[in-house]
């Protein structure tokens, strides 16, 4: 299973791009920078995008990668998120006002897009794998996303501060090869971090205690706010006992 990094970061700058992760060329898991990192000919390859919630920096590219699609004749793309994130999209992101309706276009019969709603912890086929999404704490609806093949499994926190269900299905998945776990601010931050339903080290440590599995499951640290990011990195660095990496654009992992 190849995991790639398009974008990881909590904001944007030339050298930081939004949530964007490529699962074995056809599959991702939400959209920040998918068209900003990603070829023309790899955009026209993926099958589907796996939205955890409808902030911008997740799903602005989205939009783009759309109208890239359709441009070239592309099947379409499945987008799948919660029923509160697929009903943002419909009325404020493609709603013929702020972008066309890509579900519509280029007929209503063989759209460039189309929605597929998660249902909390209910197991559905996307792209030859079983994904889950299980609902988190944010400010808007949020989930976290588990995505199980074959191969193995990746877990991906989506935007949240502390939460409970995800750690306790967590704990029941079988070969969980990686975790993309949050943390956006430095513990100084903390009234910030709570306020926005995000983490600090401080609290992603709290959190991973409730997870049992071994210790050395390899953690892939994402969405650090780039102000931020040389404190933040610091202070992850000193948690003790978890194998932390902090991802960077381009790292590809092999799981």
């Amino acid at each position: 299973m190849d995991l790639r990094v398009i974008g990881c970061h909590g904001g944007e700058t030339p050298k930081h791009r939004t949530s964007a992760f490529l699962i074995d060329d056809d599959l991702t898991l939400d959209a920040g920078s998918l068209t900003s990192g990603l070829s023309l000919k790899a955009q026209c390859r993926l099958e589907a995008c796996l939205i955890s919630h409808a902030h911008l920096d997740h799903i602005r590219d989205l939009a783009t990668i759309a109208d890239n699609r359709v441009q070239n004749n592309c099947p379409p793309l499945i987008v799948a998120g919660t029923k509160g994130t697929i009903s943002i999209l419909k009325k404020h992101f493609f709603n013929n006002l702020l972008w066309p309706d890509f579900a519509t276009i280029p007929t209503v019969q063989r759209p460039t897009i189309k929605y597929v709603e998660l249902r909390p912890e209910k197991p559905v086929i996307i792209a030859g794998r079983t994904v889950r999404a299980v609902l988190v704490d944010h400010t808007i609806e949020s989930a976290a996303l588990i995505v199980e093949s074959k191969e193995g499994a990746i877990a991906y926190s989506g935007d949240t501060g502390p939460t409970a269900r995800f750690w306790e299905l967590l704990n029941e998945v079988r070969d969980l090869r990686a975790l993309l776990m949050e943390v956006s601010f430095p513990n100084r931050q903390q009234k910030l971090a709570t306020i926005s339903g995000h983490h600090t080290p401080r609290t992603l440590g709290i959190e991973m205690k409730k997870y049992r599995a071994p210790k050395d499951l390899p953690t892939l640290l994402y969405h650090i706010k780039p102000s931020f990011q040389a404190q933040v990195e610091k202070e992850c660095a000193a948690l003790k006992g978890l194998n932390l990496s902090v991802c960077q654009l381009g790292d590809h992992f092999v799981l």
